[in-house]
């Protein structure tokens, strides 16, 4: 049994209220509390950052604490521990005795042990005659089971902090993917949109995401990502939309061209090649002339392209390439039809006819299977764009003189097509 408690440190250490207050929460304990005291460390080092010890500090308590030669700690126990610098260096992995002054007076400051120093500093346990310690100098543990219940708080408190932090992480995680790939989507599917925006929106964002974000950094991140993210879900949800809209209206039409006995199925159409001057046999292809088409010749046959186009222009072969990816998506022809088409015909040829099945597409009931079919043609070299193209031109020039009773010529209609010998 203790005589007396000292309070105030040895030597040049100074008092202070944070030590007093220390001292008076370990004494206002009842004392029939009784604690784990390996439980309560845990607590205590799942809260350090809350309490503010370090991870050296911890060590040392630890070593405290195995001093304490029973598994439980009582209030009113003995839990005043007296190991030498030179003990406590030992159990705390070899700890230079700089470090260990160092690190005991953070766990002093943090309030997890109380300073009981005799008057010379020395730590030491004086007993009585029946061998029980009447008087011990050294650290008090009081405050580990003073504390306890407040430990398991904080514990608690830094682990719901932490898992949501961790979900807060994933979101953003899943978000970023989300308008990564959700712009990629657009962007090869040729989903009209402004995805050069969206892009450098989503890199601004992330160029001020440092790598070691606080949460309220990640907070504000994500809810600035999850509006970028609304607006391209909502390009390419308004563009599906609109594409099952007209696919719906495609269908109602087909269905009431199929019930007339003179319409035509795909595979007719496919096939009906003197119509649309298509070159079925070989031997009329090679007569064909080998150069691609004129651009101006293309645009002048299949002027629904350019409303597709950036600005409705199309001045290069670059503006037709794109526009014709826009044009595929359009008209609901999958990537690797086109792909295909670009493989068997070459690009320009491909986006040539894109253009024309955009401007026949009222003719056409599947632009993708009508594809395919001339993309088999080209590989079996039985195809060219120059019929296809020189019939959609005389069919505007039938138009114009239906229309006019005469045919207007003017620059923007390109030079008229030569007599095939």
């Amino acid at each position: 049994m203790h005589t007396h408690l000292p309070t105030t440190p040895f030597g040049r250490r100074s008092m202070s209220l944070g030590l007093m207050a220390s001292q008076v929460t370990a004494q206002a304990v009842t004392p029939d509390v009784v604690v784990h005291k390996w439980k309560v460390f845990q607590h205590i080092r799942e809260a350090r950052e809350a309490i503010g010890a370090t991870d050296r500090a911890l060590a040392i308590l630890s070593a405290l604490l195995s001093f304490h030669q029973e598994t439980t700690m009582c209030a009113d126990g003995d839990l005043v521990v007296f190991p030498s610098n030179a003990q406590l260096s030992d159990r705390a992995n070899g700890m230079s005795p700089a470090t260990l002054r160092r690190h005991i007076a953070i766990l002093v400051h943090c309030g997890l042990v109380i300073r009981r120093d005799s008057p010379n500093g020395k730590r030491f346990a004086r007993k009585g005659p029946s061998g029980e310690i009447e008087q011990a100098y050294g650290f008090d543990l009081a405050p580990i089971v003073a504390r306890a219940d407040e430990f398991k708080r904080l514990a608690e408190t830094t682990q719901a902090e932490k898992k949501a932090f961790r979900i807060l992480r994933e979101r953003l995680t899943i978000a970023r993917r989300d308008v990564v790939k959700m712009i990629a989507a657009g962007i090869e599917e040729g989903v009209p949109g402004d995805w050069r925006g969206y892009r450098m929106a989503y890199e601004g964002l992330m160029e001020r995401l440092p790598r070691s974000a606080s949460k309220a950094m990640v907070e504000i991140i994500l809810a600035e990502l999850s509006v970028l993210r609304a607006l391209v879900h909502k390009a390419l949800e308004d563009f599906i939309k609109s594409q099952n809209s007209s696919a719906n209206e495609s269908h109602n039409e087909r269905h009431k061209q199929n019930s007339k006995p003179d319409s035509k199925n795909e595979s007719e159409y496919s096939h009906s090649t003197e119509k649309e001057g298509e070159a079925c046999g070989s031997d009329n292809v090679r007569m064909l002339p080998q150069r691609d088409l004129p651009l101006n010749i293309i645009v002048d046959a299949c002027p629904e392209i350019r409303g597709l186009a950036a600005g409705g222009e199309i001045r290069t072969w670059r503006d037709l390439l794109a526009t014709a990816q826009l044009a595929r998506a359009y008209l609901g022809i999958s990537p690797s039809a086109y792909q295909d088409a670009c493989a068997a015909m070459g690009e320009g040829q491909a986006a040539t006819v894109i253009a024309a099945i955009l401007q026949r597409t009222e003719q056409i009931s599947s632009p993708g299977g009508y594809l395919r079919s001339l993309t088999k043609r080209a590989q079996e070299g039985k195809f060219s764009t120059w019929p296809m193209v020189m019939a959609l031109l005389r069919a505007k020039l039938d138009q114009q003189r239906d229309g006019a009773g005469r045919i207007r010529s003017s620059p923007a209609d390109g030079p008229r097509p030569a007599k095939r010998p």
